[in-house]
């Protein structure tokens, strides 16, 4: 069955919508508007915690609703509902009608139908019992204080959801998606003595919940948040000062998803509010440096095969070789800025509007051999992996804070040090990037992206990179 056809049964013939009277309300709330569309969504999630020994909690929701926009200029009219009903479609079209009245727009009905399937369209939740699943968490429980008796907690949670949506626009236009997400995330406490450290893993895709819970899967990650857990059990205070860094390859590529993605987004450089504003065609970065944020990659977590307004996603390259080439836009602001839209218009829910966002983001790879980025260093650190960070769109400064990284010593790893910050300008950043590998891996499915109190799934990746950046330590 399509994706159209499986969001026709759920909206038209169980909610008990008309297709055509829906359609009809739809053009004449849109009637003189610049642009708009109705977003119908249906969605299931369940999410089931094991800590310290025992199920802690265990939740599970349906949720249904819509929201109608409609679009003149710069102004938005916008309204929502759990009620999917022709009335509630009705008087949601009364409110947002207003925000055009004398208006003379065009309506821009952008690039039509969809990309090739990118992901399952089965339901996660409905392939393994509540009972299996908390099966494998009590696994997860047992195999890591079995690893290691310095393992005082363990916390493990299976998340996975289903979202069904349609998009509908005056003219007729309907594409739709469905599109699952899973994730495990494993966390592992020890400790020796007075002293207590975390570790913590996490994966996930558009996909079912066959991979992650087979033993391979989960142990591994279990494995993995063990091992970080006792490298920052016996790691050291960081150094601080400017120094050389070279950061790992995959989840650090989340620096570049804060630092610069977000500066790339098409509202803020319409408002002149980004650091990256009025910069098409200039140089923003060193030479070699390729930054792409792509939706069409299949099973990942920021992928989306069209956006929240019915656009196709994508592969846009953003920095092309240091030279700024393009930014991520929505279908309102691409229509404010005179170019065309490139299918990163996402929003969180159907009670949320959509605005520019990322999907998948990532720097292409260089041709340095990463071992011989590493001895290229007389003294710095590695930085293996980011805890999180903060951005100012505007100034682009950034700060991050380390979870696992080293002190490197005439090309030689030493020992992991804890406390370390990367304290920067985007902008600066990328142009003191001096080496890139060849080894660009994507993050393990992980990555929520917030803005403007919404949260959407993304993907982050990145070779291992090696910058002079300052670097903010705990040391004495």
């Amino acid at each position: 069955m399509s994706n159209l056809a499986l969001t026709d049964e759920l909206f038209f013939d169980r909610a008990g919508l008309d297709k055509g009277r829906t359609q009809d309300i739809v053009d004449g709330a849109l009637n003189g508007a610049d642009d708009g569309e109705l977003f119908l969504e249906y969605s299931q999630s369940e999410s089931l915690a094991f800590d310290d020994g025992r199920l802690k909690t265990a939740s599970f929701d349906t949720t249904q609703g819509f929201g109608l926009r409609a679009i003149a200029g710069e102004a938005r009219g916008f309204a929502h509902a759990a009620d999917l009903s022709e009335d509630a479609i009705k008087r949601a079209a009364d409110t947002v009608r207003a925000v055009h009245g004398g208006h003379n727009g065009k309506m821009d009905l952008g690039p039509k139908g969809t990309n090739r399937a990118l992901y399952t369209a089965e339901n996660p939740l409905q392939g393994f019992t509540t009972e299996a699943k908390i099966g494998v968490l009590k696994e997860i429980d047992a195999y890591a204080r079995a690893k290691d008796p310095r393992v005082r907690q363990v916390t493990a949670t299976l998340m996975g959801s289903w979202q069904a949506v349609q998009i509908l626009r005056a003219g007729g236009q309907r594409v739709a998606d469905v599109r699952p997400l899973v994730r495990l995330n494993v966390q592992v406490v020890v400790g020796d003595g007075d002293k207590m450290e975390a570790g913590y893993y996490g994966c996930g895709a558009r996909m079912s919940f066959d991979n992650y819970v087979d033993p391979e899967t989960w142990q591994h990650a279990t494995d993995e948040a063990l091992r970080v857990a006792l490298v920052n059990l016996g790691a050291v205070e960081a150094p601080a000062g400017e120094m050389e860094v070279v950061l790992g390859p995959g989840w650090p590529g989340v620096m570049l998803h804060e630092a610069v993605g977000h500066g790339l987004e098409g509202d803020f450089n319409r408002k002149l509010t980004s650091t990256y504003s009025g910069m098409i065609g200039q140089r923003v970065a060193a030479k070699g440096v390729t930054v792409i944020d792509d939706g069409t990659l299949p099973d990942r977590r920021g992928s989306i095969t069209v956006d929240d307004e019915g656009t196709p996603s994508a592969r846009n390259v953003l920095i092309e070789d240091g030279i700024l080439v393009g930014y991520m836009q929505d279908r309102q602001n691409a229509r404010l800025m005179g170019v065309p839209a490139t299918g990163n218009g996402r929003r969180q829910s159907h009670a949320h509007h959509p605005m520019p966002r990322m999907t998948n983001t990532y720097m292409a790879a260089g041709d340095a051999d990463p071992e011989e980025i590493l001895k290229s260093v007389k003294r710095g650190l590695y930085a293996v992996n980011f805890a999180g960070g903060s951005v100012d769109i505007t100034s682009g400064k950034f700060v991050f804070s380390m979870n696992e990284a080293y002190l490197v010593e005439n090309g030689k790893i030493g020992p992991a040090v804890k406390g370390a910050t990367l304290i920067g300008n985007g902008p600066d950043a990328m142009g003191k990037i001096t080496m890139i590998g060849n080894d660009m891996k994507l993050d393990d499915g992980i990555g929520t992206c917030g803005k403007d109190g919404q949260g959407v799934p993304v993907g982050v990746g990145q070779p291992t990179l090696k910058m002079t950046i300052a670097v903010g330590g705990t040391a004495a």
